[in-house]
């Protein structure tokens, strides 16, 4: 399952591109450059520059040539500007017509079927146009060091660069048009492109090239990789990728800035863009549940979990809702070493932790914790999470089965949930449930 974040699929495929290859009709320059040519070229491009709005302080200028269309009857110019903000282009102005401009990238692109670039630029300012992108592409987010770019064209607003990067991943670079370095860019792994069907894709290097990235991701859990896939870009420019390993187990890696944010094995990945397709999901969920079973029990729930949701991880412990056969659930709170906690689901609200999965709640541990505090006559049978106090302890309203008012429990959370108070809500003030206003 790809996640084409926010519609960019369908914008770029949407791009009306002008491929540098039309530079391919232009007169290639000669070879070495002519004093003449730069007389020319820093009398004449300077204004041009200016006149189309590039982010560009002309330091050196050559004038390339000109093409004549007899038969069109017209007259084109071109030249080539260095600029002190690092970028340089090559400037194409046809006689009485509005000039446009290519990056120095976009006029060294070979055009597809060709053996090389037709105007490529050459001023000594202009060898390496691509360092121009490492600063852009690591603003955008993503960790890249580029070693091959090509061209892939403009549209109105946007240009399009490809760049392959040191370790084999690769990126689409949208950037401005015209271009300008210090504007936002952005950068999509190519790999959302592999197999859209679009005008906009990557040939620097293949699919599977980009994907060998996996196997330094999976060095996280020691995972001997067997398949690698690419699940996605979420919203935030995360990439997803999926590895299953030679065990049999599987998982699911955000990455962000090229370094592991977070990860999932497959038994756990259910609700990350769609879970785990390489390995046997429904065999990691049924081990996973099985585990959670064992850990709840520990913990002094009695759970034989059936399914499982994972919540934010809070600090070095694992939260989980957990849906017990019956219908009942709780959450449950695991550390990386120790005894956990189980809280039913009336009682997991003290942890600031609302059920969703669970087709009943169980408000007996509510009840219980009434009977501690000296209200035996109360059986718990609706609740709601009020506010923390000054102190930091957590205030729970609690409603009665048999109508009359209820109460309001308060409870320490740290290190564990326990009741510390019963205020009934004739006293307390604030009760909102039915029946304790």
């Amino acid at each position: 399952m790809r996640s084409k974040a926010f519609g960019l699929a369908a914008a770029l495929v949407a791009a009306v591109l002008v491929p540098a290859a039309a530079l391919s009709q232009a007169k290639k320059g000669g070879g070495e450059i002519s004093e003449a040519q730069r007389k020319q070229g820093m009398a004449e491009a300077p204004a041009l520059v200016q006149t189309l709005g590039l982010a560009c302080n002309v330091t050196d200028a050559r004038f390339v040539g000109k093409q004549e269309d007899k038969k069109a009857k017209t007259s084109t110019s071109f030249y080539e500007v260095a600029c002190q903000q690092g970028m340089g282009f090559v400037v194409q102005a046809p006689a009485g017509g509005a000039p446009t401009a290519f990056t120095c990238i976009e006029a060294n692109t070979v055009p597809e079927g060709g053996k090389e670039a037709a105007l490529p630029c050459k001023l000594p300012a202009n060898s390496d146009p691509k360092s121009v992108l490492t600063p852009m592409i690591q603003k955008a987010g993503a960790a890249c060091t580029p070693e091959r770019v090509r061209g892939i064209g403009q549209g109105k607003t946007q240009t399009f660069i490809e760049v392959a990067c040191q370790g084999g991943e690769g990126y689409v670079v949208i950037a401005s048009a015209p271009f300008d370095p210090a504007k936002p860019a952005t950068a999509q792994n190519c790999l959302n492109f592999d197999d859209a069907n679009g005008n906009i894709k990557c040939t620097l290097t293949d699919a599977a090239t980009r994907l060998a990235v996996v196997d330094t991701y999976a060095k996280t859990n020691q995972c001997a990789v067997k398949d690698r896939r690419f699940v996605g870009t979420s919203k935030d420019g995360a990439n997803f990728f999926e590895a299953s390993c030679q065990d049999g187990k599987g998982y699911i890696y955000k990455v962000v800035n090229g370094q592991v944010a977070q990860n999932w094995d497959c038994g756990k990945a259910q609700g990350v863009l769609g879970g785990c397709t390489l390995t046997d999901a429904r065999q990691a969920q049924s081990e996973q549940a099985g585990l959670y079973t064992r850990l709840a029990k520990s913990a002094g729930g009695n759970c034989d979990v059936e399914k499982y949701a994972l919540f934010p991880m809070r600090g070095q412990e694992e939260v989980v809702e957990l849906v017990c056969k019956g219908g009942a659930g709780g959450v449950g709170i695991f550390p990386a070493n120790g005894k956990g906690q189980f809280l039913d689901c009336g009682r997991a609200l003290v942890a600031g932790y609302k059920c969703g999965l669970s087709a009943k709640v169980d408000y007996s541990a509510l009840t219980a914790d009434l009977k501690k505090n000296n209200v035996q006559s109360c059986v718990v049978s609706n609740s709601r999470l009020m506010a923390k106090t000054q102190k930091g302890t957590t205030l729970v309203e609690v409603a009665c089965a048999d109508g009359l008012k209820g109460y309001v429990l308060e409870y320490n959370t740290t290190p564990t949930v326990s009741a510390i108070g019963a205020t009934g809500c004739a006293f307390s003030g604030g009760c909102k449930l039915p029946g304790n206003t």
